[in-house]
C-alpha cells in the first residue's frame, strides 16, 4: 500500500529500537571475538539512512527514545509450561537464542563539521536471526541502511564478516548473508495462529550488553497494528508497517530485527519499534512492535532471492474508521479505511478514487481492520484487478481497480 499517516493514541511516539553511540560500540567490539570466517565485504544499503547520535535511536533524528520499562517474568516462568507449544521459557531460549545475532554496522555520516571536512564514522549496534543453513540473516532494514561495514557475532562466540543481500525499506525489513559451517537455524513459525495473550519472549541485544543476547517475557498484547516509523534523518516520511504484533515484553535499542518467539520456540515477529512518549513528559509503558513473521517471511524470500522487494499496490494514504472512529470520522457508519490521499496517476487515481472515499470491502469481503486491505492486496500481484466496495456522499458503490508494482522508494 502506498504511505499513510498513522496516529497512536494521538500523541503517542514510537522509536525504531537500534541501538548506536561510541559508548555502545566499544561494549560491542569488546565482546566480540577475532572475526572467524570472512565472507564478501558488506553493500551500501538502497536507501541511505544513516545511524544516529548517541542521543537519538537507530536511523532517524530525533531524541533520545525512551525505553519501555522492563518486566522481569514470574520466578516460575522460566521452569513452568506456559502456552500453547508446552515449552518453558528456559526451552525456548536453549531452541532459539544460539541464532540471535549481534550486528554491528560502520556507517558514514552525513554532512561536514564546522571547519568543512566530512564527519567521520557513525556505528549502530541491532540484532538478527539466521532462518537458513546459508546464513541468511533476517532483521531490519534500519539495522543495516547505509553500512559500510558489519560484523555479526553468534552467541557462540564467533564472529562473521557479512553482506547485504537485499533490504526493504517499505517494511523495514532486510537479509544478510554470513558464510561459516553448523550455524545455528531457527524455525519460523506461524503468526496466524496467535491469538492476544499468548506468552511470547523477546530475544535480542538490548543496549548492546556484553555477554551475549537478553531474553524478556510478555504477552502478545494486540494484534493486527498499523504503525507509522519516524521520519528519516531528511525529513522523508517515515515507512507505515501492517500486521505488526503488539507486546509488553520489554523491548530496547539494540533489539532491532530480533526475534519475538511463540512457546513452540519458533519465531513469529521481527522485533522493530517501542512506544516512546504516550504525551510529552510521559513516557509510555509495556508497549514494543514486531512485524508479523507471515508478513516479513515473503519479503525475505524475495530479498533472498533477487535482492529486492516487489509490493503491489493501489496509491492511496489512508486512516482506519472503525468502531469509535467512525462516529468521529462522521462517516456512514461503517467500518472501513477512509481515503486521505490519492497519490497522483496510480491505480487509484486512474480508477477514479477521490480523498474522503470511505473503503468498506474488497472483493466482497468486509474491512475489519486496519491491515485488512494492504494484506489483501499484498497477496495478490500487479496486473490484477479488486473490486472496492466505497462510500461516497452517502452512497454505495463499486470501482474496479487494477494493481501494479510500487514504484521503487530507494
Amino acid at each position: 500500500m502506498g504511505r499513510a499517516k498513522y496516529w497512536l493514541g494521538g500523541l503517542l511516539a514510537v522509536s525504531l529500537v537500534m541501538a548506536s553511540g561510541c559508548e555502545l560500540l566499544q561494549s560491542a567490539r569488546d565482546s566480540l571475538a577475532p572475526r572467524a570466517t570472512p565472507a564478501a565485504s558488506a553493500t551500501a544499503a538502497p536507501t541511505a539512512a544513516t545511524a544516529s547520535s548517541p542521543t537519538s535511536s537507530g536511523g532517524v533524528a530525533q531524541p533520545t527514545p525512551q525505553p519501555v520499562a522492563a518486566r522481569a517474568p514470574a520466578s516460575a516462568a522460566a521452569n513452568a509450561p506456559v502456552g500453547p507449544g508446552g515449552l518453558t521459557v528456559r526451552q525456548v531460549v536453549d531452541r532459539v537464542k544460539p541464532a540471535v545475532v549481534q550486528i554491528v554496522t560502520d556507517q558514514g555520516a552525513a554532512g561536514t563539521d564546522l571547519l568543512g571536512n566530512p564527519r567521520g564514522t557513525r556505528t549502530g549496534i541491532g540484532s538478527g536471526v539466521i532462518y537458513d543453513q546459508q546464513g541468511h540473516v533476517l532483521t531490519n532494514h534500519h539495522v543495516v541502511a547505509g553500512a559500510r561495514d558489519m560484523a555479526v557475532a553468534l552467541p557462540d562466540g564467533r564472529t562473521f564478516d557479512a553482506r547485504v543481500v537485499g533490504t526493504d525499506p517499505d517494511t523495514d525489513l532486510a537479509v544478510i548473508q554470513i558464510q561459516g559451517n553448523n550455524l545455528p537455524v531457527a524455525t519460523l513459525g506461524d503468526s496466524d495462529q496467535l491469538a492476544v495473550g499468548d506468552p511470547v519472549v523477546a530475544i535480542g541485544n538490548a543496549l548492546g550488553l556484553p555477554g551475549g543476547p537478553t531474553v524478556t517475557a510478555g504477552v502478545v498484547s494486540a494484534l493486527g497494528r498499523s504503525i507509522q516509523e519516524p521520519a528519516g534523518d531528511q525529513g522523508e516520511p517515515g515507512a507505515v508497517l501492517y500486521d505488526v504484533i503488539q507486546t509488553d515484553a520489554a523491548i530496547n535499542p539494540g533489539n532491532s530485527g530480533g526475534p519475538l518467539v511463540d512457546m513452540n520456540g519458533q519465531v513469529i515477529g521481527i522485533n522493530t519499534m517501542i512506544a516512546g512518549l504516550a504525551e510529552p513528559g510521559v513516557p509510555a509503558q509495556g508497549i514494543g512492535f514486531a512485524i508479523a513473521i507471515n508478513s516479513a517471511r515473503p519479503i525475505a524470500e524475495q530479498l533472498a532471492t533477487t535482492g529486492r522487494a516487489v509490493h503491489p499496490y493501489i496509491g492511496i494514504a489512508f486512516q482506519w474508521a472503525g468502531g469509535a472512529s467512525v462516529r468521529q470520522l462522521r462517516s456512514a457508519g461503517k467500518a472501513g479505511v477512509l481515503v486521505q490521499r490519492v497519490v497522483p496517476n496510480s491505480p487509484a487515481a486512474r480508477a477514479g478514487l477521490q480523498q474522503g472515499d470511505l473503503i468498506t470491502a474488497v472483493d466482497g469481503q468486509p474491512l475489519t481492520e486496519e491491515a485488512a486491505l494492504p494484506k489483501y492486496i499484498q497477496k495478490r500481484k500487479a496486473g490484477d484487478t479488486i473490486q472496492l466496495t466505497l462510500v461516497r456522499n452517502g452512497q454505495e458503490r463499486t470501482v474496479a481497480v487494477t494493481l501494479a508494482n510500487r514504484p521503487s522508494s530507494s
